[in-house]
């Protein structure tokens, strides 16, 4: 308990920024989802024979995977809070809808042929008897709903949308540091149980107010989620920079922002913690970033779907860079020196045991071993499908997130992982880098990609970011990776510790 109060100490800001955007999110998408599922659970009582169709459909939005709606998303809106609305929104349609169409549906007939007998059209009956009656079966969906996104807004931190999401990322990828998971997990439960708690003082007196109580609700929700934009919001930034998960990708937008604020006007703003490359890549293609450090050899083998047509780093980057220009008009500008190539690792006791050296080796004991990888890497030629072909494996493999992984081993319940040569956890965790004879993984150097209009549009970018070129070893690059996991440094930090001693900017 006392390490978790520490943490809550220290991150105190981050927690208090996070809760809110997670807490306008949450409300924005409540909203339009009630000003959608009422009127039309209203139409749909007019209306019988299309009511069940609609609400179908409805429950077949709720089914489809929240990252995949996500990823659909992101080439037609973008990145950030806008897509992570619509989709908060499209799960939160069924409850509100259903219970709209259910509470009017099972008005007493009675009473509905009184209020005909008293002469009232169909829309005077629905305003004065039906709706009335109907309003706290109306709010127990809308407090359905509420519960509903609050809990699923956690994965808008997958696309820059913010929310306490990032908070339980940025745990998982720290080798599932279950303080900074519960930081952020613990606040989420705590936003759902308050809201449920509001809305259900609501729904209580819903029965004696009727349709007001549902206006109120949505007037209070529209003046809480975007009352602050009428007082200014951010200021437009000319460049976005983007990152995939993790501390790596984190500091080195960090020294990006750092040298371009440094030596220009411009305006720099920081997008990390994507969740996978694809989401980061179709952000730059969109528009929504500008910026993002890719490495070679993802490039090449996942981008481009290339093999290399050799081994040496400076080939693999030539070949990578000319394909991105051809295939997508994108600049890749020079890579750094270290090389953040996939690795297989084990523990340093079960190589011991079995004498593992090669990846090969695995073949003796294949039988015996789960092996945990990442989606990533169990899908990619130059990941497990090509340690199938190449190496001749047939593993017992679960896939997960990539900060699992490190827990997973440590607790035994995995034997393999894959890795990355300059991650911290490597010397945190003591892991043994199985060898790779066949050199099925090409190198991995971290380099600026960038969109061509962006770098024709700021020429003077490539001399900026190319300052990095050649620079940071393999040592440096996990020592710096190190003190940001375990060392609970800031990426920002980090990032202009190491330009000031390399003399890239004045202290």
């Amino acid at each position: 308990m006392s390490t978790f109060m520490d943490v809550f100490e220290q991150r105190q800001s981050l927690l208090l920024e996070t809760l809110w955007e997670h807490f306008q999110i949450s409300i924005i998408a409540l909203v339009i989802a009630t000003l959608i599922s009422v009127p039309l659970g209203l139409l749909l009582t007019r209306n019988h024979t299309i009511a069940e169709p609609i609400i179908g459909v409805t429950a077949v939005l709720q089914t489809i995977p929240s990252l995949a709606v996500l990823a659909f998303l992101i080439p037609f809106v973008g990145i950030g809070e806008t897509p992570a609305i619509i989709a908060l929104t499209a799960y939160g349609l069924l409850p509100i809808l259903r219970n709209t169409y259910t509470g009017i549906k099972e008005v007493d007939p009675a009473l509905k042929e009184a209020a005909t007998g008293m002469g009232m059209n169909s829309f005077r009956r629905l305003s004065k008897v039906e709706l009335p009656l109907a309003m706290p079966v109306i709010m127990a969906g809308i407090r359905t709903s509420m519960v509903l996104i609050v809990g699923t807004t956690t994965i808008a931190a997958l696309i820059g949308a913010g929310g306490l999401g990032e908070i339980i990322l940025l745990g998982l990828d720290r080798g599932g540091d279950i303080n900074l998971i519960l930081l952020g997990a613990i606040p989420a439960a705590l936003l759902a149980i308050l809201l449920d708690i509001i809305l259900r003082l609501f729904e209580r007196t819903s029965a004696k107010s009727g349709f007001r109580s549902l206006v109120s609700l949505l007037v209070a929700g529209v003046l809480i989620a975007v009352g602050p934009l009428a007082f200014g919001g951010k200021q437009q930034d000319d460049l976005v920079l983007g990152a995939k998960l993790g501390s790596e990708p984190a500091i080195l937008i960090n020294m990006y922002e750092i040298l371009i604020e440094e030596e220009t006007d411009l305006q720099v703003g920081l997008r990390p913690n994507f969740g996978k490359t694809d989401f980061v890549f179709t952000a730059l293609q969109e528009g929504s970033i500008d910026i993002y450090p890719e490495f070679t050899g993802t490039a090449l083998v996942s981008l481009l779907e290339q093999q290399a047509d050799s081994n040496e780093s400076q080939d693999v980057y030539q070949q990578a860079a000319d394909g991105m220009v051809e295939t997508y008009n994108m600049a890749f500008l020079e890579p750094m020196q270290f090389n953040n190539t996939y690795a297989v690792a084990t523990t340093q006791e079960l190589a011991d045991r079995y004498s593992l050296e090669t990846i090969g080796d695995l073949r003796q004991i294949q039988d015996q071993i789960t092996a945990g990888f990442t989606l990533e890497f169990n899908d990619r030629q130059d990941g497990y499908q090509g340690m199938k072909e190449i190496y001749n494996l047939n593993l017992d493999v679960r896939t997960m997130d990539p900060g699992v992984r490190q827990q997973a081993i440590t607790s035994g319940e995995v034997d393999v992982i894959d890795a990355y040569a300059t991650a911290g956890y490597m010397v945190d965790l003591n892991l043994k880098v199985l060898e790779d004879p066949e050199n099925l993984f090409p190198p991995y150097q971290g380099a600026p990609l960038m969109r061509q209009e962006t770098l024709d549009r700021y020429p003077e970018l490539e001399s900026i970011l190319n300052q990095l070129g050649g620079k940071i070893t393999g040592d440096q690059m996990r020592e710096m990776n190190y003190q940001v996991d375990f060392e609970d440094r800031s990426p920002e930090a980090v990032a202009r510790e190491y330009l000031v001693n390399e003399g890239l900017i004045d202290e």
